[in-house]
């Protein structure tokens, strides 16, 4: 029996297997098992644990077990050379782990497959024996292949996060516009639709937001519905291997003509401009040019997508026969065979990479049209996994969308669109419950919104809402709106759980207070707060950091967002989408430093390296973290080249060079004007003094084959935008920095445009023709500083 795939709204698939039992019985419906089994580094904890060794011991030779997917025993034996060494001179290393060796592999626990179902035409028990654990759903004790091979009906019911976040947007929009979108019958030629594709702007837009696909996206352009199934089936390992994504990028854009073996082919493969991609393609040309029947056309499909030579020889006579009857040429015939057979290998399901597409137009289609909406939604779906939400944010801040704090008035238990912003869900506060979100909302909902401080504490629940949920919604600025400063709130954490116990006293005894007969007592009770200053911006943000996992009204790295979007090839968040031993440049805040060694007793270290999208481990051993162990400290902003590195389910750098942000930025700006009476050096000069620095300035002059150094009033902060903004002005070939990480300003020498270099004294850095002797002087304020000859 063919299997039936079908995905989800994550939040309601329980309600679908609910269904499927009320529809078709209890006793014919059943989940599937699915075995864990021992990966190495758990066989050797668990044969450690059963051979009574210490598990400090155990648990060093487990470590040395290199931390990637899917390696075995035998593989870390041959590329760990330590772990080999322990094997060859320690018997009782060897015995545990040839015992672990035998193990490895086998299963180690049972638990319930993420998707699939069995449905059977009798009652279960009829077909495959039961299980049923403790706390769990009833599952066949066969696990998914064997159900399969019993010819049973099995149905995969997937989860899927993107189908909750779109289910939760249209809500929103519901919410906040009035709006009943059927996103089903939105347009599927939307322009702002396409304009964010082309421009590569899909963070959070399904299966289009790895950086390669951005990358793709901006070179593909996509102009129709058709491009972007195209799209999804081409971004896998095979097509971007075999050079079919430029190939069908550049036939899309004219930049290399199109070509069909045999005009039969031009119907088939138009959309698609000439690329076999899709395995329903090479179906149809068997059918169509030589005669196959549907079974046949399936049978070489199977055999060509796993390349049995066998079946594809016997089918090639087959094909090359039937299309020399269809009146097609006998050798044009075994190269369209051949043409298939290579393409075949990486042929995906059109009928799947349409289903796909259709899900990743949605979403850009709301991305683009209902920003905050979206937004809103997509945060909420990954509210457990910080990284994620500063990476959410992150764009919401690219986006001109802001993203407020918590708000004991305003937000819900998720995250919400408030106006043209977006308001961060209780639920998401550390020490903040779901009964304690549930309680606030329910008193909010009930009697209005909250007053003051002390009308939130006098109605709150204190059996939900107690010191902790009090001072994390303090310290992660729940009650800023209302006016007060955080710390004239943490001060007053007793008094406010003082009011709350007496109030709740009085409502569990049916006690009416005096304040209940003056009318509205939420306008007579009070607390005086102290009047102390405002914690430190720092603590602040160290304090949101604390409650929420990440900075949200502001963040250390802020002001130079501009310079490590400049500097940086990628983000903490991108890493683990980029090929494995990829050389990288990061920027960020060291927020941890381990230090360590190795077993030869070499000092190295391993830092915390947060973005501003989140955090990343950095690996510096011993070589590198001698050259650069001053620059490795706590709270120091840097630059970081290295290479990535899968490590399991994550991604760390090894890193092989390390500098601070801001001697990495220290230099000079060269710019390159067509002469001194360019009409554009007036814009140059108002962009340069709008971004005032230490970093010198040099205007390369062409027609006048001259370079003269800005005065001290336009140097300029490399730190922000202004490299950005000189670009778009003058053109990005115009505009070099020359670092001090590199070139010593004080030794540089600078060509001039005739390709003759000019001296640059090592104090005044003017410049000084050859065979000419002058004085300098400096006029403060003028944009140039003279040299008098």
């Amino acid at each position: 029996m063919p299997d039936i795939d079908t995905d989800v709204c994550y939040e309601r698939r329980g309600e679908m297997i609910d269904y499927v039992v009320r529809k078709y019985g209890a006793d014919r419906v059943a989940q599937i098992i699915t075995f864990g089994t021992m990966a190495a580094r758990a066989a050797i904890r668990d044969v450690g644990r059963a051979l009574s060794l210490p598990y400090g011991d155990v648990d060093k030779v487990a470590k040395l077990v290199p931390a990637e997917l899917h390696v075995t025993i035998e593989k870390a034996l041959n590329d760990a050379p330590e772990l080999k060494e322990l094997y060859d001179q320690k018997e009782e290393v060897k015995k545990l782990i040839d015992t672990a060796a035998a193990l490895e592999g086998m299963p180690r626990h049972a638990s319930t497959h993420a998707a699939g179902i069995v449905i059977t035409p009798e009652p279960l028990t009829n077909y495959v024996p039961l299980y049923k654990a403790s706390d769990g759903p009833v599952t066949t004790q066969f696990a998914m292949g064997t159900v399969e091979e019993l010819g049973l009906l099995k149905m995969d019911l997937l989860g899927l996060r993107t189908l909750t976040v779109i289910s939760d947007a249209v809500r929103l929009i519901a919410e906040s516009t009035g709006e009943n979108l059927d996103i089903d019958k939105i347009p599927l030629d939307d322009p702002p639709t396409y304009e964010l594709l082309c421009r590569g702007e899909t963070a959070g837009v399904f299966q289009l937001e790895s950086s390669g696909m951005r990358s793709i996206l901006r070179d593909l352009k996509p102009e129709l519905f058709e491009d972007i199934v195209a799209l999804v089936a081409l971004y896998r390992p095979g097509p971007l291997g075999s050079g079919m994504v430029e190939d069908f990028t550049k036939n899309k854009h004219g930049i290399k003509k199109t070509k069909y073996l045999h005009p039969k082919l031009e119907p088939i493969l138009r959309d698609t401009y000439g690329v076999i991609l899709y395995q329903e393609q090479v179906m149809r040309i068997s059918s169509e040019l030589a005669g196959f029947s549907l079974g046949e056309a399936d049978l070489l499909r199977r055999a060509m997508g796993k390349k049995k030579p066998e079946i594809i020889a016997s089918l090639r006579s087959q094909f090359v026969e039937g299309a020399k009857n269809n009146g097609v040429d006998v050798e044009i015939a075994g190269q369209i065979f051949d043409l298939m057979e290579y393409f075949a290998g990486y042929g995906f399901n059109k009928s799947h990479s349409a289903a796909y597409a259709m899900v990743s137009y949605q979403t850009a289609y709301l991305k683009a049209n209902y920003a905050q909406q979206y937004m809103a939604a997509l945060l909420t779906s990954v509210k457990d996994n910080a990284d994620k939400v500063s990476a959410y944010i992150e764009e919401c801040r690219r986006l001109g969308i802001e993203v407020l704090p918590p708000d004991v008035n305003e937000s819900r238990e998720s995250f919400s669109v408030a106006g043209n912003k977006i308001r961060f869900g209780l639920a998401a506060v550390k020490n903040v419950g779901l009964g304690a979100v549930e309680s606030i909302i329910r008193a909010r909902e009930q009697d209005g919104p909250f007053n003051d401080y002390a009308d939130f504490c006098r109605r709150l629940d204190t059996k939900v809402v107690n010191r902790r949920v009090l001072e994390s919604l303090i310290k992660c600025g729940a009650f800023d709106s209302l006016g007060y400063r955080r710390a004239q709130l943490m001060a007053s954490v007793d008094s406010g759980l003082g009011l709350a116990q007496q109030s709740q006293r009085e409502r569990e005894n049916g006690q009416l207070s005096l304040l209940d007969f003056l009318g509205d007592s939420r306008e007579a009770v009070s607390i005086t707060l102290p009047e102390v200053g405002e914690f430190p911006v720092s603590e602040l943000l160290a304090m949101e950091k604390e409650t929420l996992g990440l900075y949200i009204s502001g963040h250390p790295l802020s002001q130079y967002r501009d310079a490590l979007n400049t500097l940086c090839t990628a983000t903490a968040a991108e890493l683990a989408e980029m090929p494995d031993d990829s050389e990288v440049v990061l920027g960020g805040l060291i927020t941890g430093v381990k230090k360590t060694s190795t077993r030869k007793g070499d000092p190295m270290a391993i830092l915390t390296l947060e973005d501003l999208t989140g955090t990343v481990e950095v690996v510096f051993y011993p070589r590198p973290y001698n050259q650069y162990r001053l620059v490795i400290k706590p709270d120091e902003v840097v630059v970081v080249k290295g290479k990535s590195r899968e490590n399991g389910d994550d991604t760390k750098v090894i890193g092989d060079e390390i500098s601070t942000l801001e001697s990495y930025l220290e230099g000079e700006l060269h710019l390159k004007i067509e002469s001194a009476a360019s009409p554009l050096l007036d814009q140059v000069q108002l962009i340069l003094s709008s971004y005032q620095g230490s970093s010198p300035v040099f205007l390369h002059f062409a027609s006048e084959k001259k370079v003269i150094k800005a005065g001290e009033d336009f140097w300029v902060d490399l730190t922000g935008p202004v490299i950005a903004r000189l670009e778009d002005l003058l053109g990005r070939a115009m505009v070099k920095v020359k670092r001090k990480t590199t070139v010593s300003p004080r030794a540089a020498v600078v060509k001039t445009v005739n390709g003759t270099a000019g001296d640059y004294g090592s104090l005044t850095g003017q410049p000084r023709q050859k065979g000419q002797v002058g004085r300098q002087t400096k006029k403060s304020g003028s944009f140039f500083s003279i040299l008098e000859l």
